[in-house]
Parts: C-alpha cells; sequence; structure tokens
C-alpha cells in the first residue's frame, strides 16, 4: 500500500509545485517588481532590460488611452496636464491635504472623499492611476515567469496611516493582485540587508524615496526582525529637492525678478523640475563638485552652474526635517546614537551626498551604501513573499513589524483611553474593559480613535458603531471587552462584547480617505509639546465626570429610598447637589474634586441606612435555618 504524503505547513502539496510569488515597490517616483529565482532575489526587467518603471501615467486620447512608465515620461515636458507623475502623495488625501498641491503640473479636484486628478480621460482617482502601475509590474512578472501571479507583498512607507494603506490595497485588487501582505518599506530593506549580509544587532534604515520620508530603527537576530520604533514625514522626499533646487536656479539666474517655479506655465513648470532633477543627479555623482542646471522658458533660457555647496545650502532645512524624526524614532526607542550598529540606506534620494554627510554626522560613522538603494525594498518584499507563498524551503522568517499611532476609545467627557500604544509590535490583540455611565443603559456609543493626544477632539477619528442589546443594570455594574486586533498588513478590527449576556458588536475600521499628510507628524509633535496641558485637561474632564456619575447615583438613591432621611438630611443633600452641579463646568479639578467628596461624606450615613433596609427587606419572613 502506497503511503500518502502531507505537506509541510505553509508549503505546496506538490513538492514540484511553485507559487509564482513577488515585492513590488510602489514608489513615488520609480516602481520595481522583484522575485526568488533559483533561491536569490533579483528584480525584474522589462523587455528593454531595465528594472525601474518610472511611476508615471500619462492619459493620451488616443489608441489604449493612456501610456505607463518610459512612455509617459517621454510626454511630461510637452503634455503636463495629463502626465500623473508622483500620485502616491495623493494616496488616501482629500485635496486640502496634499502638500505644495498648486505646484503640481496637474489639477488636482475632490471626488467622493479623495483627491482626483483632472485629465482629458475623465477625472481619475490616485487608485486607479496606481492600479495602471501595478498592473503593468504585474504583466511584467507573469512574462518573465510564464505563469499567472499567486500574489505579491507590496510595501508602503512606515508613516502610511489606516486611510493611505486601504487606498494602496484597493489599487492592487484593481490590478488583479493578490496582496499576500503589506510590509513597511524600511522593514523589507531591513529583510533585503539582513538576509544578505548575515547581520545581526540594532540597526536604523535610512528611506528617503522620491516623496517621503521613513526611519525605522530594528533589532535584527537569527531571522528575527524586530521593529523598535518607526517616524518619517510622508510630505518629503526627493521631489522637495528638485523644487528647492528650482527655486535657487530661477533665483541665480533669472535675477532679482525672475518668477517663482509657482508662476510658470503648467510646461514650463515640468521642464524645469525636469532639469532640477537631472542636475541634482549629476551632483550626486562621485567628485562632482558642480552642475549645470540648463532649462528652456518662456521668460528666457536658463543657464547657470550649481555647486555642490549651493545644492547643500539650499536644501538644509529639508535634510534637517529628516534629522529631527531620526531623534525622535531614537528617543521613542530608548537608545542613544552610538547605540545604532549600523545605517542602512533606502531609496534613490540618499545617494544626495548632503543627504549621506548629514546621517554619518549624526551616528558618528559611514552609511552602509553596499545595496542598491532603488532596489533594496523590492528585493526584501520578495523575500516575504516567496515564504508567505510557501516556496521557502529554509528558515522562517519573523517578521515583527510596529504600528504609528496609538490606537483607543472615546470614553465619557471625550477622553481617549488608549488601547493599542504606537509602536506596539502587530500583529497584535488587546482588549479593555468598560462600563456603563447611567443605570438602565442598555446601549453603548464606541468611537474608535488614533493618536496621541488626551482629548478626542485632537485626535482622528477613525469609526463609530453601537452595542445594543446590554441587560438594563445600575450604572457601573455591566462590563463590556472592547477588543483591538490589528493584522499583519496594520489593518484594524473592533469588537465589543457585553460579558455577562454575551451581545456583541464588531467593525471593521475600513477608514474613509482623508487625513492630512503632516497629521500623523502633527499627532507626535503636539503629544510631546502639550504633554503638561494634556494632563490637566484630562484630570479636570475626569473630576466632572466623577461629579455627574455621583449626582446620578444620589439621586436615584433618594427616587428609591428618600423617606429614611429626615427633613434636614435630605435639605443638606440637596444643597449639596445643587452646589456640585453648579461646579460641573469648571476647570478647577482640585475644586470639583473637593465638591464631590463633600457629597460622598454627606451621603456615607445614608448608604449605610439603605444597605440595613435592603438586608432587613431580604430577611424578613426568613427563619436562621432558611438563612
Amino acid at each position: 500500500m502506497a503511503l500518502l504524503q502531507i505537506s509541510e505547513p505553509g508549503q505546496s502539496p506538490d513538492p514540484h509545485q511553485r507559487r509564482i510569488a513577488v515585492g513590488i515597490d510602489l514608489g513615488t517616483t520609480h516602481s520595481l517588481v522583484a522575485s526568488v529565482r533559483n533561491g536569490v532575489a533579483e528584480c525584474l526587467p522589462d523587455t528593454s532590460g531595465r528594472v525601474l518603471l518610472p511611476s508615471v501615467v500619462r492619459y493620451t486620447g488616443e489608441g489604449s488611452g493612456r501610456t505607463i512608465g518610459y512612455d509617459a515620461l517621454s510626454g511630461e515636458a510637452a503634455d503636463p496636464a495629463n502626465t500623473i507623475a508622483s500620485v502616491k502623495r495623493l494616496m488616501g488625501r482629500v485635496r486640502a491635504d496634499v502638500h505644495n498641491v498648486d505646484n503640481l503640473p496637474y489639477r488636482v479636484v475632490d471626488t467622493a472623499g479623495m483627491a482626483s486628478v483632472d485629465t482629458r480621460a475623465g477625472e481619475k482617482s490616485p487608485v486607479e492611476i496606481s492600479a495602471e502601475i501595478l498592473a503593468t509590474l504585474r504583466f511584467r512578472a507573469e512574462d518573465s515567469f510564464d505563469d499567472d501571479l499567486f500574489g505579491a507583498v507590496i510595501t508602503v512607507p512606515a508613516y502610511f496611516d489606516d486611510a493611505q494603506r486601504q487606498a494602496t490595497k484597493d489599487a492592487a485588487q484593481l490590478a488583479g493582485i493578490n496582496v499576500l501582505r503589506l510590509i513597511n518599506e524600511p522593514t523589507a530593506a531591513a529583510i533585503a540587508y539582513g538576509l544578505d549580509q548575515h547581520s545581526e544587532g540594532l540597526f536604523a534604515v535610512y528611506d528617503l524615496g522620491g516623496g517621503t520620508f521613513d526611519i525605522s530603527i530594528l533589532r535584527l537576530t537569527e531571522g528575527v526582525f524586530e521593529v523598535l520604533a518607526t517616524g518619517g514625514d510622508s510630505a518629503l522626499g526627493g521631489d522637495d529637492y528638485d523644487r528647492a533646487l528650482a527655486h535657487i536656479a530661477l533665483t541665480q539666474g533669472l535675477g532679482a525678478q525672475a518668477p517663482t517655479p509657482e508662476a510658470l506655465s503648467a510646461e514650463d513648470k515640468a521642464s524645469l523640475y525636469a532639469a532640477a532633477r537631472r542636475c541634482k543627479e549629476a551632483l550626486s555623482g562621485d567628485a562632482v563638485q558642480s552642475a549645470t542646471l540648463a532649462c528652456p522658458l518662456e521668460v528666457g533660457d536658463l543657464h547657470i552652474e550649481i555647486t555642490r555647496e549651493a545644492f547643500a545650502a539650499a536644501t538644509s532645512a529639508l535634510t534637517q526635517r529628516t534629522v529631527q524624526a531620526v531623534r525622535r524614532a531614537l528617543r521613542d526607542a530608548e537608545l542613544e546614537n552610538d547605540g545604532i550598529e549600523g545605517v542602512v540606506m533606502v531609496g534613490g534620494s540618499t545617494r544626495m551626498p548632503v543627504v549621506r554627510d548629514a546621517v554619518a554626522k549624526l551616528f558618528g560613522k559611514a552609511p552602509l551604501t553596499n545595496l542598491n538603494p532603488d532596489e533594496v525594498v523590492a528585493l526584501g518584499a520578495a523575500i516575504q513573499a516567496n515564504q508567505l507563498a510557501g516556496n521557502h524551503s529554509g528558515d522562517a522568517l519573523l517578521l515583527l513589524d510596529v504600528i504609528p499611532l496609538s490606537l483607543g476609545i472615546e470614553t465619557m467627557g471625550g477622553l481617549v483611553e488608549r488601547i493599542v500604544p504606537r509602536n506596539s509590535t502587530i500583529p497584535t490583540a488587546r482588549a479593555q474593559d468598560f462600563t456603563t455611565f447611567k443605570d438602565g443603559q442598555t446601549a453603548l456609543a464606541l468611537h474608535v480613535v488614533q493618536g496621541e493626544r488626551d482629548l478626542v477632539a485632537d485626535c482622528r477619528s477613525l469609526a463609530r458603531f453601537e452595542l445594543r442589546g446590554i441587560p438594563p443594570m445600575a450604572a457601573g455594574v455591566a462590563r463590556i471587552r472592547v477588543s483591538f486586533t490589528v493584522d499583519a498588513d496594520g489593518m484594524l478590527q473592533v469588537d465589543a462584547v457585553e460579558t455577562g449576556s454575551g451581545v456583541k458588536a464588531h467593525i471593521d475600521v475600513k477608514p474613509s480617505y482623508g487625513l492630512s499628510d503632516d497629521q500623523i507628524a502633527d499627532m507626535l509633535r503636539d503629544s510631546y509639546a502639550t504633554a503638561e496641558q494634556d494632563i490637566q485637561a484630562r484630570a479636570v474632564v475626569e473630576a466632572r465626570v466623577d461629579a455627574q456619575r455621583m449626582v446620578l447615583a444620589t439621586q436615584s438613591a433618594l427616587d428609591a429610598d428618600g423617606d429614611l432621611l429626615s427633613s434636614a438630611d435630605r435639605a443638606h443633600i440637596d444643597a449639596l447637589m445643587v452646589q456640585l452641579k453648579g461646579v460641573e463646568h469648571s476647570n478647577d479639578a482640585a475644586y470639583i474634586e473637593a465638591q464631590t467628596k463633600a457629597l460622598a461624606d454627606a451621603t456615607e450615613p445614608f448608604a449605610a441606612a439603605r444597605m440595613n433596609r435592603g438586608i432587613t427587606q431580604a430577611l424578613a419572613g426568613k427563619n436562621l435555618n432558611a438563612v
């Protein structure tokens, strides 16, 4: 009798079958697709042998109606209004939230709660445009293997919030790609670097791409990639260096009367930024001290020599923004600069000497640059995809990522009770018990928020739902357990259950698009700057809530057993209740607490009398043996 074969967990039941899985780096400037072939991760080239795909889509209105990649990029200067580049900055945003939106050569409008681009082919959302890029990478992978794609691991900036992650997943679905997982770009880089170099210890991953900046502090130990802290700026990248260079080139080349780049026509603006990018790339070459920025404009031909020092001075504020984010991440990880064993540089913008010099000065050591900064993210994603597809035959990776901002629930008085603190390792599940505020309360309104401040008004609203069917009980008796589950993609589910009756409510938090680019950084910055103010505000709100609860409980007791009190005692308690109601809007927490305590002290004999009555009623008509 033949023995039946059972495959290892996660492996294909057919030992000769290999699932085609890829890693995709959906970048602001360029995108790549990579896969593991013959045990080695490598980026897949197009038919011309190029691994980079410019993240550009041009709507032509002819034939297929659009071109993608290099073909689209070649028409950017002639048709900027319909050539969409850097669309990653629009993902999960509304127009008002987009940094430097008026500087873009194409027209951004709001459609159905998300920023869209007005083109000759109609209004196109960032999800649709990104799907065109992702589909092109999917076809490249399927052509390379002459087989259908099983799935992909897609990378996102570590500082992408829920809306931006969801927009990325939606784009992949639209492109016909099965998303195995979303992972943070710095983490993907660490996977590629760690496995390739067999490194262990504490590392910083400095990721400066075309439109976003991320910094992650990781611990690498025997195949375990643990993210200790993450930070960054989702509105800072190589595009901003291009704009800064364009500004100084206009000023120095055309004199004091030179227009700003924003005042140029769309065609001139596109040409100027393209020339600035070429100049920046030239200045990033070894031993190059100056480069020429040449560009014909309607206001006059621009031809100027830019030195490396002038470029460094013009972009120093941008570089310092990255340095400040690095320092915050180190503080979150409770580390000093000298505790980092190596700094991994990721993203094409890290080729700029001004960036590498700033990183070397900050950490006191030269950054690690022996891996291609353009390809390293896609390579790491490919390694993770290969494992998730069940093809990996070696030691399994353990990937421990983190969430960038705390998650919590609104409680009485507009306070935030944090359930999942920021920089918590994901996937994770956390739970906390809550209770009702009023007697007989049969429903609970749950408001899920994200942020670091103590007041709901200062945080971002993610979702609202209700738990209904709670049995009527006295205030504070019901026990409602609220559970937060964050999956490996950083997506959130919230469950609420009343533990006594078992009634449940559930919501998958799929946020609406539209969080400002600066909001996450502002949330963290505000949480530090306003910490003392938040503590005081929280104390006042908590004192008010306690006062309201005391008044309600006392009134309920008086309605039930007020006859136990003498007229003098009743009048005294009524006076204290009126007095406590009068201070509920005070901003003096100590004063509110003192008035609450006065009412509590005055009602102690009444509470004892009520207890005695309850015992007497319970024992009435019963003999000792029955008791």
